[in-house]
């Protein structure tokens, strides 16, 4: 099996491509000082997508085992997965106090239009409180390496800016968007 995506990021099965962005992805943290926890799914595009319910206890498990104080999340922009995984993380946010949950907006989705004021109004509707987290932007615009850090993990995802063309600098290096997620 093969998807559209996996033969524009130049691979010709989804195993080969599953296994290349893996090792993109823990390329792409050990540059920024992270490193990936991989839990046992796949993209919609393989036919194998887990439910909320699913995806929400995995992550329950996941972050009560690391403890983080801070989680990022998908705003949940087009995509399916990255709705999936906005909604399932939306889900844990009331039963864990002690960390803080941000949202922002995914590339390239955020140059659609509307996507993100629909978005932020719909989970709005849905009682949630969303709040612009200018620090998160300011504190990363204050750090000279921040833009190369940037690039570089950016550069890390080689077989996914292939698919993206040749136009994918000008959504992909742009400033994000943030903002703290709370229940209303």
């Amino acid at each position: 099996m093969s998807t559209d995506w996996d033969r524009q990021s130049g691979f010709k099965e989804a195993f080969e491509a599953m296994q290349a962005r893996k090792q993109e992805d823990a390329h792409a943290l050990e540059m920024l000082g992270a490193r990936p926890v991989h839990l046992p799914f796949c993209d919609a595009q393989y036919l194998h997508t887990p439910s909320r319910d699913e995806l929400a206890e995995a992550l329950r498990h996941t972050l009560h085992a690391y403890q983080p104080e801070n989680v990022m999340v998908p705003l949940g922009l087009f995509h399916s997965d990255h709705t999936l995984v906005s909604d399932a993380c939306l889900s844990l946010i009331a039963g864990m106090g002690d960390t803080v949950f941000h949202t922002y907006e995914e590339i390239p989705y955020r140059r659609m239009e509307h996507a993100v004021p629909d978005r932020i109004e719909e989970l709005t509707k849905r009682g949630y409180l969303l709040s612009p987290a200018d620090d998160l932007a300011a504190t990363a615009r204050q750090s000279v390496s921040h833009e190369q850090m940037k690039r570089e993990a950016i550069a890390a995802y080689a077989s996914q800016l292939r698919a993206f063309g040749p136009d994918a600098e000008t959504t992909l290096y742009c400033e994000e968007k943030y903002w703290r997620l709370q229940r209303a």
